[in-house]
C-alpha cells in the first residue's frame, strides 16, 4: 500500500510539473490549478508514504522516478530533443535510487 501511494504522488508530481510548462508563467487558469493541485496531492500522498518508509528511499524514488518520468513526457509529447547528456542524466539518476534502495531498510 505504501508504495502505491509513493507511485500516486510521483504521479500527481509529474502531472503538475507538466501543467507548470502549459501554464506559461501561470499566465493561463486551467493549467495553473492543475499546478497547484497536483503538486498539493503529490505532498500529501508522500507524506503518508513517509509514515512507512526511510525518508532517503522515498524521496530518492518519488523525485528520481519523477525526473525521469517528465523527462519522457518532454520529449514525446513536447518534442524536446533526447541528447546523450540528457539520456545518461536519466540513468544516473535511476542508477542513485536503485542504489539506495538496495542500500536502505524496509
Amino acid at each position: 500500500m505504501v508504495w502505491v501511494l509513493l507511485l500516486g504522488a510521483i504521479a500527481a508530481e509529474v502531472v503538475a510539473t507538466t501543467a507548470l510548462k502549459l501554464s506559461h508563467g501561470f499566465s493561463k487558469p486551467l493549467p495553473s490549478v492543475v499546478v497547484a493541485v497536483g503538486y498539493l496531492t503529490s505532498f500529501a500522498l508522500l507524506a503518508l508514504a513517509l509514515k512507512k518508509l526511510e525518508v532517503s528511499v522515498a524521496y530518492a524514488v518519488w523525485s528520481g522516478v519523477g525526473t525521469a518520468a517528465v523527462c519522457i513526457v518532454g520529449i514525446v509529447a513536447m518534442k524536446e530533443p533526447l541528447t546523450a547528456a540528457k539520456a545518461a542524466g536519466v540513468l544516473l539518476i535511476i542508477g542513485g535510487v536503485v542504489t539506495l534502495n538496495l542500500t536502505g531498510s524496509h
